[in-house]
């Protein structure tokens, strides 16, 4: 169906006194009205494919202004001692309009789908291969020296063939960044220390604390004091953790520390950055703080791998342990290349949605990757554990719905 859009353009005809007006008994009268289709001779109605009414009132000298209701939309129309001709029309305004609005939102709406889809598989893959190395190959530092290596081969390519904007930063802008590197640095390294002690559901549950850390953290260095909703949704996370630490199979206190670790410094990496961003003039996009940051842990952790695991990376290495060395490069690899690539999506998403929405999905994508990990590796879950796991991804969904409750200003 064609929508209609109507518009009133007054003509002014010419003006006859050949003869003299009539008396004021009849104030007004209508000399022609017509009402005609789109197949009305007149040229400009022609074209319209609409309605069109035109009206010609006489009216004497001696009244100043006469006022009709025309067409229910206008609400008044003064006419002077002139003859005037008011024409109403009716063009039709096209559908594509509106088709190409519905068609761009649904374009929109399948690139989030697909971005959010690659998110939580690039998640997953990081997850499978990473453990698999650090199964058989017991060095956390120098696997997360390696993802923050091709991550840095990546960010340099990406710059270098102008696929991103390559930042000019200055040198109180790497002061700045530097701390975030290195929470960041230290977030990744004690993530690989877990996963390399721990079953990868294990690790994940305990990573479902991440709201405590943030809340504690905010209030700390920020000021921002939680809800009581905010505070009644940690309830939960902090139980389901407890109850799943208590059944699971794989515990060991290294594992379940690291992790613990891990969530303090990443929520850290966080609160720093909301810190640095506050500086509107120094501020950078997300991508570009990420890139900056990977290149910056590479430079930070390479002398520490050396310094405490060694060059232990060779295939003369790998090969008088026994290892299969092709397989060894090729999931490491993998992983890095995961690794690097389901957090450059992560801040894409973050581009397109809110905030909240983000965390949403952040807690659908630990589910996912518990799943899926549980699957693979045939982790053995008792139904307490599971219900220990349950309750506390739980609480994260909520703390996510509740943190945009704001508080009541006086």
């Amino acid at each position: 169906m064609q929508s209609t859009a109507f518009t009133f353009s007054p003509s002014i005809s010419s003006i006859s006194l050949s003869k003299p007006l009539k008396p004021a008994a009849s104030l007004s009268r209508f000399r022609h009205i017509s009402l005609s289709s789109s197949s009305s001779k007149s040229p400009d109605l022609a074209s319209s494919n609409g309605v069109s009414a035109s009206s010609s009132v006489r009216t004497p000298a001696a009244l100043s202004s006469s006022r009709f209701g025309a067409f229910g939309s206008a609400s008044s129309l003064v006419e002077d001692r002139r003859r005037g001709d008011l024409t109403v029309r009716a063009s039709s305004v096209p559908e594509s309009a509106g088709e190409s609005e519905k068609s761009g939102n649904l374009v929109q709406t399948l690139q989030l789908g697909l971005l959010f889809g690659l998110w939580y598989l690039f998640n997953i893959y990081f997850n499978i291969y990473n453990k698999q190395v650090l199964k058989v190959y017991p060095y956390p530092v120098t696997v997360t020296v390696v993802q923050f290596a091709v991550g840095t081969v990546l960010v340099i390519l990406m710059w270098g063939l102008n696929l991103y904007k390559r930042p000019k930063i200055s040198s109180s802008q790497l002061v700045a960044i530097l701390p975030l590197a290195v929470v960041h640095t230290l977030g990744n390294l004690f993530t690989n220390m877990s996963l390399g002690k721990v079953s990868v559901s294990f690790t994940h549950t305990i990573k479902a604390m991440e709201p405590f850390f943030s809340v504690v953290l905010s209030a700390m260095f920020l000021g921002e004091f939680p809800t009581i909703w905010v505070l009644s949704s940690l309830l939960p996370i902090v139980g389901g953790v407890a109850l799943a630490s208590a059944t699971e199979a794989s515990f060991n206190w290294s594992g379940f520390w690291s992790a613990m670790a891990s969530n303090l410094t990443n929520q850290s990496r966080n609160v720093l950055s909301k810190k640095f961003m506050i500086k509107k003039e120094d501020s950078l996009d997300n991508i570009t703080l990420f890139s900056i940051i990977t290149i910056m842990s590479f430079i930070l952790l390479a002398p520490v791998s050396i310094f405490m695991e060694g060059i232990n990376f060779t295939p003369s290495y790998l090969q008088s342990a026994g290892l299969n060395i092709g397989q060894i490069y090729k999931r490491s690899l993998i992983a890095a290349l995961c690794f690097h690539a389901y957090q450059q999506v992560s801040y894409m998403i973050l581009q397109r949605v809110s905030p909240v929405t983000h965390s949403v999905g952040n807690c659908v994508k630990r589910v996912v990757v518990i799943v899926t990990s549980v699957l693979f590796f045939r982790t053995p879950v008792s139904p307490v554990n599971s219900l220990g796991t349950g309750v506390a991804l739980a609480g994260v969904f909520l703390y996510s719905r509740v943190k945009r409750i704001k508080p009541k200003t006086a």
